[in-house]
């Protein structure tokens, strides 16, 4: 991979993650899960061609947009680790996660879990979350760690590298009738 791809990824992975922030509105202390095909970035097929380098230069793109936020980063591992989440453990307590047993690696959790467990301060594996925005790259279907109910956000770009991309944030739910108001200006 040359240099100019991995600047390339990065500087993606930072302007999608700046965008979907814009719009989603999160607040210190919220969660942002990240579901990441390396493989689909460098052009390759989800699960076939892992790519550290490339998992690096969206982490690089990443985190520290969410960190400056005070937002807490999920990484969602792969299927042969059931979409576990990768989370520091601090915030899994401030959520009431149940930690459980695995570390990933690049072909059992992904380059993109491996990355970020390399990276925190004190990782652990979580089966579950409920985030509050993410973003998938590559297919990797973060849905089942996202709060109900998602709302598709659009930006402008659509890829990340080769692979495409897919954005959402969350709200509460509307409840109520006909009569119900959502917010205090109606």
């Amino acid at each position: 991979m040359t240099d100019a791809f991995k600047q390339q990824i990065q500087a993606e992975a930072r302007q999608a993650v700046e965008e979907l922030l814009e719009q989603a509105k999160l607040r210190k202390g919220d969660v942002f899960v990240v579901g990441c095909s390396s493989s689909e970035i460098v052009g390759g097929h989800i699960g076939k061609d892992s790519s550290l380098e490339a998992a690096q230069a969206v982490y690089a793109g990443i985190a520290p947009v969410l960190a400056q936020r005070g937002i807490w980063l999920a990484a969602q591992c792969c299927e042969h680790l059931n979409r576990a989440i990768i989370i520091e453990r601090e915030a899994a307590e401030q959520y009431g996660w149940e930690e459980v047993c695995v570390v990933p690696r690049p072909h059992a959790g992904g380059s993109w879990a491996t990355t970020c467990w390399k990276q925190c301060k004190d990782p652990i594996a979580v089966e579950e979350i409920r985030a509050h925005a993410g973003i998938d790259i590559g297919g990797t279907l973060i849905g089942m760690h996202l709060r109900r109910v998602a709302v598709p956000v659009r930006l402008s770009l659509s890829r990340i590298g080769e692979a495409n991309i897919l954005c959402a944030r969350t709200r509460p739910k509307l409840i109520g009738g006909e009569r119900a108001k959502y917010t205090e200006e109606d």
